[in-house]
């Protein structure tokens, strides 16, 4: 029997720009897969045929005003901001560190100034949608997702490499 490994502490870098302190939440992307059910003759139950990916979107919250990432509002290419939270997950059973990044390219969909009043917080909101994702822990590529190249690599395995073939790509 043993302890999960929690989320210790993490930092969000915009193009490489650090937001260490500026960063007081973020919600990593859902993965999920666009799936059909399908049942026909001589079948006795459905299935699920999967499609492909479902969009991706990364939101995060700034702890107050960020030039810089409100200067990407707008950006006209489909992976014009690239955001990578670097998280230390600790196993409370052996003390080990496990190093988890994402990294995703993209745009931002919105940015949210919320509300004002002297004295509160004036956290601001951003919603990432993404074209690119990598998941990496300690270092070893786990997933990574490239939309507009076709690319879908699970474990090391590139699942859409024969069906790219098949379209000359």
């Amino acid at each position: 029997m043993g302890l999960p490994a929690k989320l210790k502490d993490f930092n969000l870098f915009n193009d490489g720009l650090s937001y260490l302190g500026l960063v007081p939440e973020l919600t990593l992307p859902k993965l999920s897969r666009k799936m059909d059910e399908y049942i026909a003759g001589g079948m006795s139950g459905p299935i699920e045929i999967d499609f492909h990916s479902e969009k991706i979107e990364l939101d995060w919250t700034a702890g107050g005003l960020l030039k810089d990432a409100i200067m990407q509002y707008g950006i006209t290419t489909h992976n014009g901001v690239q955001l990578r939270f670097a998280g230390a997950f600790q196993n409370d059973d052996t003390a080990e560190v496990i190093s988890v990044e994402v990294v995703v390219r993209g745009r931002h969909k919105e940015i949210e100034m919320g509300n004002t009043k002297i004295g509160d917080k004036s956290d601001h909101k951003y919603k990432t949608v993404c074209s690119y994702y990598k998941l990496m822990m300690n270092g070893e590529d786990i997933i990574e997702l490239d939309f507009i190249n076709g690319i879908e690599i699970v474990g090391g395995i590139d699942r859409r490499a024969e069906l790219r073939a098949a379209i000359g790509m």
